[in-house]
């Protein structure tokens, strides 16, 4: 079995951010936007493998935004995308998202295990509950008001079916399982790593609780260690440590001028409006991914990569500030691209080697 990369020596561990979804991030109607094809993911991920980036990260998506483009209706399914995408490289962590209520704990038990043989121990589970109420009603399945008490005994499930040498019988609030099996286990012990996304309390106080690492937004870099602090708090207090990552969306170019002009043409003028008022309602009325000031100050940010951080300008400028959120405290970032194939062999060459001229990464 491999180690997994995000348990390897890169202090500021890198990952590629849904590719397995049109538009990636970004809500534009730009020529070049990604279009999510297989051969692409397959392209993207194996340029990611190559340059040891230590992660690939889907998001988990039912139903797009609307607009011209029906943003992110198309999506890959992440499970069997990433047993696909196992099987094409060597390095690289490949995670799957999984929206708890709708998929049962002994399926996604098998599946995980599955990915994690085919991948040699490289798997992992990214596990969010869902806030999108019209995903939700696809499935005829209602949102879960206490959705993290039942992702706490969805978790507990996997581990229990992966640890036990007998059938299990288990009776809960959200599940009843007679005599479940589910072999192989996972390679990784005492399950794959995993990871949650979340900004308000009750999703952080669950990944503290059950999580090897957590995913968060800020505002601005200079603000961005309280949610570190917040969040190590929390996992001291239940006698854990838990790694917190951030997600940012990149334009590197040479030039500072032309990065901006870039960010400027696909996520202001070229933006999918239409998409960008859907999808900046609903996560603002249903999701607490962002803090509220967040919807009202950065609706670019919101078509350029779904409201994260923006990376814009020169490979110095764009390394200089993710050494700064390293400072920060923070242990990893997943980055967008508008096109991923076109725009990451760059940033690879180009802001890779700087970081690891500052001792971020060591290769």
């Amino acid at each position: 079995m491999k180690t997994h990369p995000l348990k390897g020596p890169n202090r500021l561990k890198l990952g590629v951010f849904s590719a397995n979804a049109d538009g990636g991030l970004a809500i534009t109607d730009v020529p070049e936007r990604w279009t999510a094809d297989w051969q692409d993911n397959l392209t993207a991920a194996q340029i990611a493998d190559r340059a040891g980036l230590e992660f690939f990260l889907p998001i988990a998506r039912w139903r797009g935004f609307g607009g011209k483009n029906r943003v992110r209706e198309w999506s890959f399914e992440t499970f069997t995308w990433a047993a696909a995408l196992s099987a094409a490289t060597d390095r690289i962590g490949l995670f799957m998202t999984v929206h708890v209520p709708l998929v049962h704990p002994l399926y996604a038990a098998k599946s995980l295990a599955t990915v994690d043989h085919i991948s040699q121990g490289r798997a992992g589970l990214n596990i969010v509950c869902g806030w999108n109420p019209k995903e939700f009603g696809m499935f005829g399945v209602p949102l879960v008001e206490k959705g993290y008490d039942q992702a706490a005994e969805w978790l507990e499930i996997v581990e229990r079916l992966y640890a036990s040498d007998e059938p299990l019988d288990y009776a809960g609030t959200y599940y009843n399982l007679k005599e479940a099996v589910s072999r192989p286990a996972s390679l990784q012990a005492p399950r794959p790593v995993t990871m949650n996304a979340a900004f308000g309390g009750l999703g952080r106080d669950f990944a503290a609780g059950h999580c090897d690492y957590l995913f968060t937004t800020f505002a601005e870099i200079d603000e961005a260690g309280r949610h570190v602090a917040d969040i190590a708090g929390r996992a001291e207090g239940k006698g854990r440590q838990v790694g917190v990552y951030t997600v940012c969306h990149v334009v590197c170019r040479e030039a500072q001028t032309e990065a901006e002009d870039y960010y400027t043409r696909y996520a202001v003028t070229m933006a999918d409006h239409a998409a960008v008022d859907q999808h900046m309602a609903g996560k603002k009325e249903f999701s607490q991914s962002h803090g509220r000031e967040a919807y009202d100050r950065y609706r670019q940010r919101f078509a350029g990569g779904a409201g994260s951080y923006p990376l814009i300008g020169t490979p110095q400028r764009i390394a200089d500030e993710m050494i700064a959120i390293a400072a920060q405290g923070y242990a990893g970032i997943a980055l967008s691209f508008v096109n991923y194939t076109q725009e990451l062999p760059y940033f690879c060459d180009r802001v890779l080697p700087i970081l690891k001229k500052a001792g971020l990464r060591v290769e």
